[in-house]
């Protein structure tokens, strides 16, 4: 019975006695853990960042975040004929298939929301309200994907860096001399005072090659800091330039979180505005605030940079 032939360009090229196909794919999986990873972190930060106050039980704010976050809009609307959560008022936030004619200001008339259970309901200007994630309009799940492209492509290149810091020696030899070389290295290797060979080595004859790379991941990390408090900033979360050396003074943090806050209004006015759409066509209370944990630590920066302020006139 004749074998099954093998595949081809599985086990074609060997590196280590590693199959290259599998190093290939240990490195691209390592690659989106380290994307998956910084995605994650930064889509959990913009779906934290607003406490809805007075919904309805029937209306889950997690729920609501996260449809901003990926699909950039949901309806709110009420189904009279519908329980939820234990819930008889039938208030829902849900995904929206927007369509139809556009009202003066381009606001879709036409709306359709849905679920994932198949749950549909039509609706229209007159029965719902649009709450949009920001003033384009626009999910947030694009910008963070980009930042987290940047993030672990730094961080993966700090990783290899730091692997390349173990210095490897590539040792050119004859066949005949490989088992001596390598006699030789495991008594440099353990640290012998005297290292004896033959006489019949020629060590002139031997080339030694050194692999090892430049130190950088010192710069990376400072640049993967930027681009972390970037990401903060197109958020509207506030952070301070840690790639910086010196402190920032009051007035430099001021103008640094211009920034910070228009990109956090951007999305919290368009909030606000669909809480009092929402509030006039239901007769509702509802509210958004500012994430409070988030709010401490920007209570925290500014203190910071007040008494950085301080010492920085005190030594003018």
């Amino acid at each position: 019975m004749s074998k099954r032939p093998r595949p081809k360009n599985v086990w074609d090229k060997h590196i280590g006695g590693v199959p290259t196909d599998y190093q290939f794919w240990d490195s691209a999986n390592d690659n989106a853990i380290a994307e998956q990873y910084y995605l994650s972190r930064l889509s959990e930060l913009a779906m934290s960042m607003f406490d809805w106050k007075g919904l309805p039980d029937s209306v889950d704010p997690r729920f609501l975040e996260y449809t901003l976050f990926y699909e950039g809009a949901v309806v709110f609307f009420k189904d009279e004929y519908l329980e939820v959560n234990n819930s008889k008022e039938g208030y829902l936030a849900l995904q929206v298939a927007l369509g139809g004619d556009l009202d003066v200001y381009r606001i879709p008339q036409f709306r359709k929301a849905y679920a994932t259970n198949g749950y549909q309901n039509q609706l229209n200007g007159e029965d719902s309200v649009i709450i949009w994630n920001n003033m384009l309009r626009m999910p947030e799940y694009g910008r963070m994907m980009f930042y987290a492209k940047k993030l672990y492509e730094i961080d993966r290149a700090i990783s290899i860096n730091v692997k390349g810091q173990k210095f490897p020696v590539a040792i050119l030899c004859d066949e005949n001399e490989r088992l001596t070389m390598k006699n030789i290295y495991m008594q440099y290797d353990g640290n012998q005072p005297f290292i004896f060979g033959s006489k019949d080595l020629h060590l002139d004859e031997i080339q030694v090659l050194n692999t090892g790379s430049p130190f950088v991941a010192d710069k990376l990390q400072v640049l993967k800091d930027n681009i972390w408090s970037e990401a903060m900033t197109c958020l509207g979360i506030p952070n301070s330039a840690m790639g910086k050396k010196e402190r920032l003074v009051a007035s430099e943090a001021e103008l640094s979180m211009g920034g910070t806050l228009a990109s956090r209004s951007s999305r919290m006015d368009m909030r606000k505005k669909a809480c009092d759409e929402i509030n006039r066509m239901f007769g509702l209370s509802i509210s958004v605030e500012y994430n409070k944990d988030l709010e401490l630590d920007q209570e925290e920066d500014k203190s910071d940079t007040e008494d950085a302020g301080k010492v920085g006139e005190a030594n003018e």
